[in-house]
């Protein structure tokens, strides 16, 4: 589910993978907020991960604005479909400042 790696620059590299719901949503705010307390940045990737439910949304969310008041910077570097659904059925495509590649229906 959760993996981060420390970068030259003092930040991290994580990637979240599998499904980020309730069940487990404890756990990945304790590794999550153990990760930001000793970062300078920290990216996400996404890319693997199968389901994003609100609780764990919130999570990201609350991370971002951890970050943005101790003046470091949080990304999303890759998207699941899961993860863009979430996105954008909350209007929040743009809030974490990544960039995100829109498909069709006719392209999921």
């Amino acid at each position: 589910m959760w993996q981060a790696k420390k970068t030259r620059q003092g930040g991290y590299a994580a990637k979240l993978s599998g499904e980020l719901n309730i069940y487990n949503a404890a756990k990945l705010k304790d590794e999550l907020m153990a990760v930001l307390e000793r970062c300078t940045s920290l990216s996400v990737d996404m890319s693997e991960v199968s389901e994003l439910d609100t609780s764990c949304f919130q999570l990201l969310v609350q991370a971002k604005k951890e970050c943005a008041k101790a003046g470091k910077d949080m990304r999303i570097t890759a998207h699941s479909p899961a993860v863009l659904e979430v996105l954008d059925l909350y209007g929040m495509e743009s809030y974490f400042g990544d960039p995100i590649i829109l498909t069709t229906a006719t392209d999921r």
